[in-house]
């Protein structure tokens, strides 16, 4: 059975990849808009950029992330100067951590999205005299919402289920930076197999079902798109 400091772990968890989530989704929209958009040659370093949490190991990314907010890195100082301290080890550590790290899960789904739109729906609002915002707000993003769906269940799955940058930032603080990820691995450590399968089969069914809803909703969106499509 799951003991308070799995639930902790668990609660600690949920309010991680709903932080995360939230913040991604408010700051990537943007950023997958102008991918979506832009015609710059800086698309191709941005989106390089943006990528790179898929290919790096996210060990790397914790330690360099661990330097850039230690005591020496450049946000370290910054935050040491306000009087907040340094963020690794703490809760908000955790969130910028996974705010990169996520990145590309909530980053590509919205970018893709716009992109199968193509340019001509833009083209037609600016001749009804719609500016680029009402453009935005009534046409792209109603439009986007699949990918915006999408990119909302796989930000806050990938945020549940990350191990390594979590360690390399949060290390296992309990109530702080030990989420379900940690807790499994200190309940392996100590031998504790039938408590980690406690928590591990929870991962196992929450990650099964976010996937077989995801699928559904894509099978569900080609259905509709067959049946409402041009006739």
């Amino acid at each position: 059975m799951l003991n308070n400091a799995d639930l902790a772990a668990i609660w600690l968890t949920l309010k991680l990849a709903t932080t995360v989530t939230l913040l991604l989704l408010v700051l990537g929209t943007p950023l997958a808009y102008w991918l979506a958009k832009t015609r710059s040659w800086w698309k191709g370093p941005v989106s390089a950029v943006v990528t790179l949490p898929l290919v790096l190991p996210p060990t790397v990314l914790g330690f360099y992330l661990l330097i850039f907010m230690g005591p020496q890195g450049p946000l370290g100082k910054l935050t040491e100067s306000l009087g907040l301290g340094t963020l690794p080890f703490t809760f908000t550590g955790l969130v910028i951590a996974s705010l990169l790290y996520s990145l590309p899960f909530v980053v590509q789904p919205i970018q893709n999205a716009i992109e199968a739109q193509g340019r001509h729906l833009g083209e037609v609002a600016a001749t009804l005299r719609a500016g680029p915002w009402d453009s935005f707000w009534h046409i792209t993003l109603p439009l986007a919402k699949p990918g915006i769906v999408t990119a909302t269940v796989l930000g806050f799955a990938h945020t549940v289920g990350e191990f390594g940058v979590i360690l390399m930032i949060g290390g296992n603080i309990p109530g702080e930076t030990r989420v379900v990820s940690v807790q499994i691995y200190d309940h392996v450590e100590a031998l504790e197999y039938a408590r980690a399968h406690w928590l591990s089969a929870a991962m196992l069914v929450f990650s099964f079902s976010v996937l077989l809803a995801l699928y559904l909703l894509q099978r569900r969106k080609s259905a509709d798109g067959w049946r409402y499509g041009p006739q």
